[in-house]
């Protein structure tokens, strides 16, 4: 049976509507609300978040945005590829983290890009976490349905990640009607993608409070800040992402060589971010010029909803991206 908010069609996997996940834009991320989280990241149960990659703990309480697809779409899921997967001798890390992920658009596009790679977005409002939630795990279903298929001798197609997304920003500079909505276009559902989105994952949280809690010292190679909500108002620049408070915690998960991506449509916002990440020892700034080879920033600047609405809009975008660098405290005493 279809869940609330998915799409009226043919049996099998749907997608889910955005219409239906509608949320005001602002959340005070300063108020106390519910949340589920561990003590310490070695206590995070992710075998709800990625079925393929972990068994479940024998303890687990680990919680995820309720779907309908949930059970059907764990059921499917390729016993062969976990079972390779579950036996492989290091543990698997997520190593990619999108902080206010909004509708997954950044997601969906790296995770074919990267798919050994398991990335997660965190996101604070819980309706945007359920959408995403529940569209992956119909990409899932699309792409096991296809790799069934392929079992019994049929042909199935594969995609190729970077000409499709090469579509998809030229397909940006074309105009689209008013009641159009851009829910899927970076998501395959007919044909194969490397990964299957098994790498991804959407949890509701508030990164400005627990952060750590979900990831060791050194853990992530990339953090990506996308469109973030620029607190217009002087007196709630406290509440910006973008903090020297919040840097040293991105910092302290970042391992050394990573890359923390920040974008905006405000200039405003960009100068604040800039004048921040320019003055915290631990980051320096990665030249445009190098940035032409990362194959992150085409879906940085390009496959968010927020991006493409402002691609439509003809507005601009303000890109600027930091490595993390080793601290010199931590750094070994000449012998």
């Amino acid at each position: 049976m279809a869940g609330e908010g998915t799409a009226e069609g043919k049996e099998g996997p749907k997608l889910p509507q955005k219409r239906y996940f509608r949320q005001r834009a602002h959340v005070n991320v300063f108020n106390d609300m519910n949340f589920d989280y561990p003590e310490r990241p070695s206590a995070q149960d992710w075998s709800a978040y990625y079925p393929t990659y972990f068994r479940p703990s024998a303890h687990s309480d680990a919680k995820r945005p309720s779907s309908p697809s949930s059970t059907h779409s764990q059921a499917k899921r390729g016993p062969a590829a976990a079972a390779e997967t579950l036996a492989a001798a290091e543990p698997a890390k997520v190593e990619f983290a999108d902080i206010g992920c909004g509708y997954g658009g950044l997601l969906v596009a790296l995770a074919p890009l990267y798919p050994n790679t398991l990335m997660v977005g965190m996101e604070i409002r819980t309706k945007l976490v359920n959408y995403l939630q529940q569209r992956i795990e119909a990409l899932r279903e699309f792409q096991h349905e296809m790799l069934a298929k392929q079992t019994e001798g049929n042909a199935v197609e594969w995609v190729d990640v970077q000409a499709k997304l090469n579509r998809e920003i030229a397909a940006l500079a074309e105009p689209q009607a008013a009641d159009q909505e851009e829910l899927h276009d970076n998501g395959e559902t007919e044909r194969l993608v490397p990964g299957h989105y098994e790498n991804i994952a959407s949890m509701r949280i508030n990164c400005q409070k627990y952060l750590p809690n979900f990831f060791e010292k050194g853990q992530l190679s990339k953090i990506f800040v996308l469109f973030a909500d620029p607190h217009f108002k002087r007196r709630k620049h406290k509440a910006r992402i973008i903090t020297t408070t919040l840097l040293a915690e991105y910092a302290y998960v970042m391992k050394v060589g990573g890359v923390f991506y920040m974008i905006t449509d405000v200039k405003d916002l960009y100068d604040w971010s800039v004048k921040h990440l320019d003055a915290f020892p631990l980051f320096e700034r990665i030249p445009d010029e190098d940035l032409e080879h990362d194959p992150a920033v085409p879906c940085v600047v390009n496959s968010t909803e927020e991006g493409k609405k402002v691609a439509r809009n003809k507005g601009s975008k303000y890109l600027a991206c930091y490595r993390r660098i080793e601290d010199p405290a931590e750094q070994s005493p000449p012998s």
